[in-house]
């Protein structure tokens, strides 16, 4: 999948089966936090500067990866 840069927003990422299926399967406790809804409009490179503060890097990382590889 073209991340474009990280510029990607979460709402696309979300709205897309595939990679939303990513999102739930890696943090499927922390996708119906209200806080996701309002991340819509985030790039990935925001969300993922702000996950770093409660996820570690390494699974951050791999997350990435594994969207390009979509």
């Amino acid at each position: 999948m073209d991340l474009r840069s990280k510029q990607i927003t979460v709402g696309e990422l979300l709205d897309n089966p595939r990679s939303n299926a990513v999102f739930q399967r890696r943090f499927g406790k922390f996708m119906k936090h209200p806080m996701v809804g309002a991340a819509r409009s985030l790039t990935l490179a925001q969300l993922q500067e702000m996950a770093a503060v409660y996820i570690p890097k390494k699974t951050i990382q791999e997350t990435l990866q594994e969207l390009e590889r979509l």
